[in-house]
């Protein structure tokens, strides 16, 4: 029968059946994988041993075949906040297939039980006595197990659980264990326990006789050298290779190549020389080694040589990303700087815009065009320090952090680090990732960098560090102080269409093995306008993939024998009705389209209101923050003040209530531009004036109607020019940003510039 279980991989460690183990946990990972175990498998699990007890992020195609199905027995939390767990082995248990649970990164496994051996009862007796007979010698004989063993295993009848409780207390290499735990025959793996057994004693004999030899050899000076000696003998007495001398050989060699300055080299050498010295089944074996590991890991004093042909660089970052001009011009300065003065002191880059646009790709092609490697961490979401900072190696478990493995994985000291979703990082009980930020990014601090696992110094002066962010207003302040940020606006339809015939189609077309498709210009403005709505051009390149899906199975399945051109024509039978209709809305009392400007990019704010008989209340709707509350609230006060102006009867405020919505009420709503806008909703209800649909506006208003200078006019003009805006009242303090614009959106759009707000209502008026 097949079974699913939660799977945990021990790494240098063996769990045999019959036999209890204690862990501890402190990653959300694995205790996760703790209460999967007691909701759906009646705290059942399943504990694969790593054959390659070095290897830290083991393949799942690599892990054994066979299994211990065990028992939590018992689960404490810790005051620490870590999780101890007991667990019991029931039975060995073959494994089918593993299954990578990506949204949780936890891992199953699909579980069949193992046939039994069938045993004569006299068989099986007989094995036991001779078992426990030998067993018993070998112990009164060789000074390596306790007695206190035999009385344990007295009552133990059958013999699967007497060979895997033996095991254990003998002194086996992990490869040995492994022998024993895929051994499914009960009778296979006592006869390799007498084995081990006769072979252990006869170790002993040798080292008795040896320890005479060694004793008469060196003198009382040298008898912190004698355990070694002692090593040596056994294995030239044996004609074998420790394991573990060839392990120390190759970390030497290591050491050896790598470009160290001495006090490190004389630290990793003292670990070496202590790794050395540990009993084979020594607890900290396997810390040490990881720590010596990772420690031999880091690119110390490699650094690729930068491509400081600044033409050359703009040439890469033109083939690879249409358009951002002043992105790249940025780039371009920041690299002359760093070329002039051989150095990346200076504020940290940060790109900052809406999803899909390529900052992480431009990152990528910047380190490119470098000629540096790549690397990347996202923050989004975190809030454990340690995640930057590492782990005490101290506890169980630790690591170094995102930053030091970002290098490992980089191999080398100057690679471009992309920290990505720099404005989602988090800071609560649990820790502050903000402060553990600040060391990284500050180019005074950064060369010191110390990461609590490794305990040692490291610079990360050389390292080109790369922030992208789709929110400003999000970053955190301290953090914001450090970087320099660069503006990724949104793309014009035009755009759009050089990029996707330039970069999206090839790219899509040479991954799915068709090579002759062809998409006219009007088809992908179709697509652009009626099937996506967004700044970037993800969404873009999804649609364009589901079409040629489509063709490639339609040619593979030889429905059709050329490939077809994409037209205007044939593109609904595609990608089916168009999701976005023209921009098409009636001109209504008390209806205005507002602007705003989010994390997404440039969007239309349809603002409404409306009045009824009541005492005078203003009511706002649509999930709007304190500021656009204020605003509403200044704009109020602001009609109620000049309503001789507008034709409003005083008593219209003093008999009706009036209500302001923003549409689509779900989607919270904050910013200081939206005053004008709500004016005229209000104005446009009391006194029964329609304001034009292909007019939009975006501008703070104060008390005495000044219209007050916003932000993201780029945005918002791309978002009005999406949605089939013709016109865009705006603060006169913004009108020199108009030249700008896109020429795309300044030949649609006219831009009408205002400093009161009696020129917006002669202006809707009119």
């Amino acid at each position: 029968m097949i079974h699913n279980l939660p799977v945990i991989v021990l790494r240098g460690l063996v769990l045999l059946p019959s036999n209890e183990l204690k862990l501890e946990f402190e990653d959300k990972d694995s205790i996760r994988l703790l209460d999967m175990s007691y909701m759906f498998h009646d705290g059942k699990l399943l504990v694969v041993s790593s054959e390659d007890p070095y290897d830290v992020n083991p393949d799942i195609n690599s892990l054994p075949k066979i299994g211990v199905e065990c028992k939590i027995t018992n689960k404490i939390t810790l005051p620490n906040g870590r999780t101890r767990i007991s667990l019991r082995g029931i039975k060995r248990t073959g494994i089918k297939t593993y299954i990578s649970l990506e949204s949780d990164n936890t891992l199953e496994a699909l579980t069949f039980d193992i046939e039994k051996e069938k045993m004569e009862p006299l068989e099986e007796k007989a094995i036991i006595r001779k078992l426990n007979k030998e067993l018993e010698y070998y112990i009164n004989n060789v000074p390596n197990m306790g007695n206190s063993i035999l009385a344990k295993l007295s009552n133990v009848t059958i013999l699967s659980d007497l060979t895997d409780l033996i095991v254990p207390n003998l002194p086996l290499t992990n490869d040995r264990m492994h022998e024993y735990l895929k051994e499914t025959k009960a009778s296979e793996r006592a006869r390799m326990l007498l084995l081990d057994i006769y072979k252990e004693e006869e170790l002993s004999n040798i080292e008795r006789d040896l320890d005479f030899k060694v004793t008469k050899e060196f003198d009382k000076n040298q008898r912190d050298f004698l355990l070694k000696e002692k090593l040596r003998m056994i294995k030239e007495e044996l004609g074998e290779v420790s394991t573990k001398d060839e392990e120390i050989s190759k970390l030497k060699e290591k050491l050896d190549s790598l470009n160290l300055n001495d006090d490190i080299r004389n630290k990793i050498s003292t670990l070496i020389d202590r790794y050395e010295t540990l009993p084979i089944m020594s607890p900290e074996l396997n810390m040490e080694r990881g720590y010596i590991d990772t420690l031999l890991s880091l690119p110390w004093n490699i650094n690729t040589l930068d491509n400081e042909d600044l033409t050359s660089v703009k040439k890469s970052l033109d083939d690879t990303h249409n358009g951002l001009d002043e992105v790249k011009k940025r780039i371009i300065e920041y690299l002359a700087v760093k070329k002039n003065t051989n150095s990346l002191k200076g504020p940290i880059i940060c790109l900052v815009g809406p999803p899909g646009v390529g900052k992480t790709s431009l990152a990528f092609s910047i380190a490119k065009a470098m000629n540096r490697n790549f690397t990347k961490m996202s923050v989004g979401g975190l809030d454990d320090e340690a995640e930057i900072m590492g782990h005490r190696k101290t506890y169980i478990g630790a690591r170094p952090g995102k930053i030091i493995n970002g290098l490992i994985k980089a191999k080398s000291s100057n690679p471009l680090f992309l920290i990505d979703e720099i404005d989602k990082m988090t800071s609560n009980i649990n820790g502050d990732p903000i402060s553990a930020m600040l060391s990284v990014l500050d180019p005074e601090q950064n060369k010191y960098f110390e990461d609590n696992y490794l305990d040692l110094e490291y610079d990360l002066s050389n390292v080109m560090f790369i922030a992208t962010a789709n929110d400003i207003s999000r970053i955190p302040a301290p953090l914001k102080d450090r970087l320099e940020i660069i503006k990724l606006d949104g793309y014009t339809e035009y755009e759009k269409l050089d990029i996707a015939k330039k970069h999206i189609i090839p790219k899509l077309s040479k991954e799915m093995g068709i090579d002759n498709i062809t998409f006219r210009n009007d088809a992908i403005l179709s697509i652009i306008r009626r099937y996506t709505k967004e700044a970037g051009v993800r969404e873009l390149e999804r649609q364009i993939s589901k079409i040629i899906r489509k063709v490639v199975t339609k040619k593979v399945s030889n429905e059709i024998k050329n490939i077809p051109m994409i037209t205007l024509k044939n593109i609904e039978s595609y990608l089916g009705l168009p999701i976005y209709d023209d921009y098409k809305v009636e001109d209504k009392v008390g209806l205005v389209n507002g602007l705003a400007y989010t994390e997404f990019g440039g969007e239309v704010l349809p603002i409404e209101a409306n009045y009824y008989k009541g005492k005078g209340n203003l009511i706002l709707t649509g999930s709007l923050g304190d500021i656009m509350k204020e605003s509403a609230s200044i704009a109020y006060s602001y009609i109620k003040a000049n309503a001789k102006e507008f034709k409003i009867s005083f008593d219209k405020f003093e008999e009706n209530d009036i209500h302001v919505h923003a549409l689509e009420g779900a989607i919270p709503k904050e910013g200081p531009s939206a005053g004008i806008a709500l004016a005229t909703s209000i104005i446009s209800s009391l006194t029964n004036l329609k304001v034009k649909s292909d007019i939009a506006m975006t501008g703070e208003i104060s008390l005495h109607g000044d219209v007050l200078k916003i932000g993201g006019l780029k945005e918002k003009s791309l978002g009005a020019l999406r949605n089939g805006i013709k016109k865009i009242i705006i603060p006169y303090d913004n009108f020199s940003e108009v030249e700008k614009l896109p020429n795309e959106v300044k030949k649609e759009i006219e831009f009408i510039p205002v400093k009161n707000y009696k020129e917006v209502y002669k202006i809707i008026k009119d």
